[in-house]
């Protein structure tokens, strides 16, 4: 029984500044119900399939308490489910940036961010597969 460890390493995290200007500069997005993603292919070679990170806005939720809850829910949220993509990317022998930016101004319980983070995930692997 090979069992997969759901970890979210300081290296699957995207903190490169040029990296994340180039990703607004000329990067694809895509809206879902709470989230948007801006993501493109990898210039560099990354150690793993895909390097994220995620941003929610100090214009719809003033309190850095509450952006910070957001960001560690987002965070769980894909760290359970980032095996989705990853398949994906190991196959097509792929690998991408992205930033995922939190859209509303109500906070989300985990469930709702969950389903949110699946669809996010199998609609962002339906746009590689479109884009090639």
């Amino acid at each position: 029984m090979n069992i997969t460890r759901e970890t979210f390493e300081k290296s699957e995290r995207l903190c490169s500044t040029k990296l994340i200007s180039g990703l607004f500069e000329n990067g694809n997005s895509f809206h879902t119900s709470l989230l948007k993603v801006v993501w493109s292919k990898s210039p560099v070679i990354l150690p793993y399939p895909a390097q994220i990170t995620f941003s929610v806005p100090k214009r719809g939720f003033k309190l850095a308490v509450t952006r910070n809850l957001i960001k560690r829910r987002l965070r769980e949220a894909y760290r359970k489910n980032k095996y989705l993509l990853y398949d994906f990317l190991n196959v097509e022998n792929k690998q991408i940036v992205l930033i995922v930016i939190m859209k509303g101004d109500k906070v989300p319980d985990f469930p709702e961010i969950e389903i949110s983070i699946n669809e996010t995930l199998k609609r962002l692997i339906g746009q590689i597969k479109d884009k090639g």
